[in-house]
């Protein structure tokens, strides 16, 4: 009984809808009727800006840390890792906001933050030499999920390796429009590492 509740609470904790709250906060709007209609902080930045979208980010990776200290918290025997997919699971498919949330990208990462706070610093560093190579978010977000499988496999935790294949494959089956519109050319790319407005 207390490892359902464990479950849906961290559920509950990835269904609250930063994009949203943030959104109707700072800006008086709703993220989902503008940009790609997407919860996830890439929309947010793009729709409300630098200041608001660090917020929604630094939320949604937030989510996943304390849904994987749950079990840390309320002494139950549920490993941390399992309680962050359940809260990946609430932000991809919000309860709060109609199932329709985000990509699974930081609340993915904030799981590794409680687990593994190195790998979750390199992931750092690996997106954005990514995101500066390709000037795409999707394809920054998908080749660090690739990267983060591939770091796992030399820590001989199996366990952390199957959550990190499956989280990856949260992301690149989120991003699958995305990865359509590269295939296509018709992706938008980011401008301010190119020193554009």
């Amino acid at each position: 009984m207390l490892i359902a509740l464990l479950f849906i609470l961290a559920y509950l904790l990835g269904s609250i809808p930063s994009g949203l709250i943030v959104g109707k906060a700072a800006k008086g709007i709703d993220i989902r009727e503008h940009g790609s209609g997407n919860l996830g902080a890439t929309n947010a930045f793009r729709i409300l800006g630098v200041k608001a979208g660090s917020i929604v980010i630094a939320a949604d990776i937030l989510k996943g840390t304390l849904a994987a200290f749950l079990p840390i918290i309320l002494h139950i025997g549920v490993h941390p890792l399992l309680a962050g997919v359940a809260a990946v699971v609430g932000h991809m498919f919000p309860v709060f906001a109609k199932f329709k949330g985000g990509k699974a990208v930081a609340t993915s990462g904030g799981i590794l933050l409680c687990y593994q706070p190195l790998l979750f610093v390199t992931m750092i560093a690996v997106f954005f030499l990514f995101l500066y190579i390709t000037k795409y978010v999707s394809l920054s977000s998908i080749l660090t999920g690739l990267y983060t499988t591939i770091y796992s496999l030399f820590t001989k935790d199996i366990f952390l390796v199957a959550v990190v294949v499956v989280l990856t494959a949260f992301v690149v089956y989120r991003h699958r429009t995305n990865i359509k519109r590269i295939i296509n050319k018709t992706e938008p790319k980011i401008k301010w590492m190119s020193g554009k407005n």
